[in-house]
């Protein structure tokens, strides 16, 4: 027996899903996408991580506080 050999990438627009296939093509066309906006520095007090971490810290304190007291 012999194995088939194909390419695993698809060089043909025909070659895709008979379901794609029947689309007309401006159905497909993706759209461009928006540019990504540029990041500023909040400082390091401002950013999300760092103060849900000292929520989280002092809620676990007061819980475990109030458990020994």
């Amino acid at each position: 027996m012999s194995l088939m050999k194909r390419a695993l990438v698809l060089t043909s627009e025909n070659a895709g899903h008979p379901f794609r296939r029947t689309l007309k093509p401006h159905i497909l066309n993706v759209p461009k996408a928006d540019p990504v906006p540029e990041i500023t520095d909040k400082g390091w007090w401002r950013q999300e991580d760092t103060q849900l971490f000292a929520i989280s810290f002092a809620a676990f304190f007061t819980a475990i506080y109030s458990f020994i007291a």
